[in-house]
């Protein structure tokens, strides 16, 4: 099963486990966007990194009609997008080897550039253009986040390389915030949008005009309107997640009626129930001591699929809209739970990793907190080759 596949949901039962994608709450938080910005902002949609463990063809396929871009890390993500039938612009926001820019060129894919090298490497492929087209590319600029962008000392140096040549138009510029989810103090991001202004502005005085000028995160977008600029860059609120709790609260406070809907489910299946007896333990390492009869569920799921190892003796399950405990560690395929307290669990059973079932739900910030990270690393991880089902 490759991640480009698009699974009937009637074939479900041929799946050992499989995510299931809430079309319907991915469209919600669109529109709850495009409510929050207007529309003189554009919408650009991130889905790099498989749409954030999501499933990047199944997530484009709902949203392609709703967004006026998307925003990939990779060429290869951008040819994913573009033999999926996407023609709206497409924007690589990671690296690109020098050897494989002809491609960008050819497929008329924005890159940022935010080196000489890749500027320089661009110039030489001009000759491969067809005729009428430019190489549109977006400058991303350093503006206090110390990763990828252009230091203000390079700037004009930059400039100069990418306005020799009429051919190469810099549609866009942009910076990310170091902290927009993290702090109720707004004032770093803030002065990175008055550092981001003034490069602007040098820009501007060095006959480089730019079109489109964004910096805004899922974060920004909440809480900072002054970050919209021309467009905004949505990912991890694209899919009904908070940026932090942090954020969510602030949200909440300013905005009492904007909400967001998760839009995963991840579910598997039951593939043995088993009786173990008092005094006998559980899973690798022993580290699970049984201390009256037991019955537990076998699930066909483990660190390999994208269920971390760190939910061993603590994660928790649905089965029958009940939690069971994982009990025992979590092993490369197979997690093994507690279903004692749950009658006529059968094999085969549907169980939830993540999402709702009956009245309770396990979230993907439940399983953060457990394992000691953030909500957008438990998406992220979860293995690409398991098929995405739009519901």
């Amino acid at each position: 099963m490759t991640i480009n596949s698009l699974p009937s949901s009637k074939k479900v039962k041929n799946f050992l486990s499989w995510i299931e994608i809430d079309s319907s709450a991915l469209l919600e938080n669109v529109a709850s966007f495009k409510k929050l910005i207007g529309s003189k902002v554009k919408f650009l949609a991130v889905v790099k990194s498989n749409a954030y463990g999501h499933g990047i063809v199944e997530v484009v396929q709902a949203i392609r009609e709703k967004v006026d871009w998307f925003g990939v890390n990779s060429l290869d993500e951008a040819f994913t997008l573009k033999k999926n039938g996407i023609r709206k612009p497409i924007l690589i926001l990671g690296y690109t080897q020098n050897s494989r820019l002809a491609e960008v060129v050819k497929n008329n894919f924005r890159q940022v550039v935010y080196n000489r090298q890749t500027g320089k490497q661009l110039l030489q492929n001009i000759n491969i253009l067809k005729s009428g087209k430019k190489i549109k590319i977006h400058l991303k600029i350093e503006t206090g986040t110390n990763r990828q962008g252009v230091e203000n000392r390079e700037l004009l140096e930059i400039a100069k390389i990418l306005t020799r040549n009429p051919k190469i138009e810099v549609e866009g510029a942009y910076t990310h915030f170091a902290n927009a989810e993290e702090s109720e103090d707004s004032s770093f991001p803030k002065e990175q949008i008055e550092r981001f202004k003034r490069q602007l502005d040098f820009l501007e005085k060095s006959a480089v005009k730019v079109a489109i000028k964004h910096t805004a995160c899922t974060a920004a977008t909440i809480l900072l309107p002054k970050s919209y600029f021309d467009m905004v860059r949505l990912g991890v609120g694209l899919y009904g997640l908070w940026p932090s709790k942090l954020v969510k609260k602030l949200a909440n406070r300013k905005r009492a009626i904007f909400n967001l809907k998760p839009v995963l489910t991840w579910k598997t299946r039951v593939a043995q129930v088993k009786n173990v007896k008092k005094s006998e333990t559980i899973g690798y390492g022993r580290t699970y001591k049984v201390r009256k009869e037991m019955k537990i569920a076998i699930l066909p799921i483990g660190y390999y699929e994208g269920y971390d190892r760190h939910l061993s003796n603590c994660g928790q399950v649905l089965v029958s809209g009940r939690f069971a405990p994982v009990v025992g560690r979590v092993m490369m395929n197979m997690t093994i739970v507690d279903i004692t307290h749950i009658p006529n669990v059968k094999v085969e059973d549907e169980i939830v990793l993540i999402g709702k079932q009956g009245k309770n739900e396990v979230t993907v910030e439940d399983l953060a907190e457990k394992i000691c990270t953030i909500n957008y690393e438990v998406v992220a991880r979860i293995n690409p080759f398991i098929p995405r089902i739009l519901v």
